[in-house]
């Protein structure tokens, strides 16, 4: 099957898009669908439910597209709303849990781990995180996002950002090493 490409520039597929016509609104999604499907996978752990959220994403995306201000990418201002959704959703659930807040939080370095893990694995692994940390987790290490910006959006204080990162990688790391272990035939006792 050949692909017709209807519009010559994104800008023009968005302004289109934005009047409602729905030919390019589809072709809006069919771009960022599986990207964004992606986004909020890392925040939801089942498929059925980020697919929902996606959806929901894009809906607000569709019903939003004329404050798009063509400042930045475009990609990115998807990004952003599905990121949002996934946390509203998360919160709407209740499986947001923040631990305390750690006293003497100090920032160390998490180059060290060396691992021949798949990305599946390590998406597993991520997975496994409490929701806490793994927000925290995913918005720091994958979105780029900074602490102060994730206690605005999870509406905690910059500390406990921070302290559920420190953790994240802390127990992210302590995984790894297991899985090394056991893909190395290291048996722990």
């Amino acid at each position: 099957m050949k692909v017709i490409q209807f519009y010559k520039s994104e800008t023009q597929l968005i302004k289109k898009a934005a009047n409602q016509q729905r030919d390019a609104q589809h072709q809006l999604y069919t771009k960022y669908a599986p990207k964004m499907l992606s986004v909020c996978r890392r925040y939801v752990k089942d498929i059925q439910f980020a697919e929902d959220v996606m959806l929901n994403g894009f809906l607000k995306v569709f019903l939003n597209l004329n404050k798009f201000k063509f400042e930045g990418s475009f990609e990115g201002w998807v990004r952003r709303i599905m990121v949002n959704e996934s946390i509203s959703f998360l919160r709407k659930e209740k499986k947001i849990f923040f631990t305390e807040e750690m006293p003497n939080y100090k920032e160390e370095s998490w180059n060290n781990i060396n691992t021949e893990l798949e990305v599946e694995q390590i998406q597993e692994l991520i997975d496994g995180l409490p929701e806490g940390y793994r927000m925290v987790f995913v918005l720091y290490a994958v979105e780029g996002y900074k602490h102060s910006e994730i206690a605005k959006m999870l509406e905690i204080s910059e500390n406990t950002s921070k302290s559920q990162l420190f953790k994240a990688r802390k127990m992210l790391q302590h995984r790894v090493n297991q899985q090394n272990k056991l893909s190395n035939g290291a048996i722990e006792i």
